[in-house]
């Protein structure tokens, strides 16, 4: 008795695994013989596909809002890159502007020196320029110490623009052509009419049309459109034969007799930022 009590486990383990093997085949009988599993299998195959779908859908959902935040954080980095990419491309465009504009008025004044081939020049950078000052005065960035004196006549681009009224060691200040100070020492000019020089002063400038005006002509002999007026060398400040400007209208004063003379200037007024100052002895 007590040695069947002792192999009592085993036989259970029998009984068990011949009744495991006695489903499993039932199972796959059952299987091979319906077009659908028990209802027990079913439930169950539902209740793990169930889930599933509990545990996979905000697995999924997670995966994707942080594909999402990645894409959006690349994209606002390739924002800034481009952003700092645009600002680097116009500030070149303003410098290379700015160049060109440069390089344009150093030829211009290149071109002016090569005509000035019986004056000492000295070539200078307007220093500064105050806008409610604008058409009345600059200084540039030369005096003394470079030869530059009073009342010499300063040029930029083609033409006459202004005169040294006041020098220091390192800079100078230079009154315009179109100077609206009555006090201003004027320039005097000439104009040729064929055999004839009419001589006269700038006296002036408008404006409102960007005009020098040049009056107390010596004669009223008609002026054609486009003769170029020069500086005469009257009045011992400034050498004769410097560009002034071509005739533009003339027309007769208020009292309908002397004729004013409306020129365009050589001279840029407005976009000044190289001059030549003219070293010479009046003659």
């Amino acid at each position: 008795m007590q040695k069947f009590f002792s192999n009592k486990r085993l036989i259970v383990l029998l009984v068990a695994l011949i009744l495991s093997v006695g489903f499993i085949s039932a199972s796959i009988a059952v299987r091979d013989k319906k077009a659908t599993p028990p209802l027990i299998q079913q439930v169950g195959n539902d209740a793990v596909g169930i889930a599933g779908w509990v545990v996979a859908g905000p697995a999924n959902a997670i995966n994707g809002g942080l594909s999402d935040i990645a894409n959006l954080m690349n994209t606002y980095s390739e924002n800034e890159r481009l952003k700092s990419k645009l600002d680097d491309l116009a500030q070149t465009k303003v410098r290379n502007q700015t160049l060109s504009r440069e390089n344009k008025q150093l030829k211009k004044q290149l071109k002016l020196t090569a005509t000035l081939a019986d004056y000492d020049t000295v070539t200078a950078a307007v220093e500064s320029r105050s806008p409610s000052n604008w058409l009345n005065v600059l200084i540039i960035d030369k005096g003394s110490v470079s030869g530059v004196k009073k009342n010499m006549p300063v040029m930029s681009g083609k033409g006459l623009i202004g005169r040294v009224t006041e020098v220091n060691k390192t800079n100078s200040k230079v009154e315009l052509v179109s100077t609206d100070n009555n006090a201003a020492n004027r320039f005097a000019a000439q104009v040729d009419v064929g055999n004839k020089t009419i001589n006269g002063v700038i006296t002036g400038y408008d404006t409102a049309s960007g005009r020098l005006v040049m009056g107390q002509l010596t004669t009223d002999a008609k002026v054609k459109k486009g003769t170029k007026v020069y500086t005469s060398g009257l009045g011992g400040r400034t050498p004769k034969g410097l560009f002034i400007g071509t005739v533009s209208t003339v027309k007769k004063d208020d009292y309908g007799l002397a004729n004013t003379i409306y020129l365009k200037p050589a001279g840029s007024l407005n976009d000044v930022s190289v001059v030549t100052v003219i070293d010479r002895t009046v003659q």
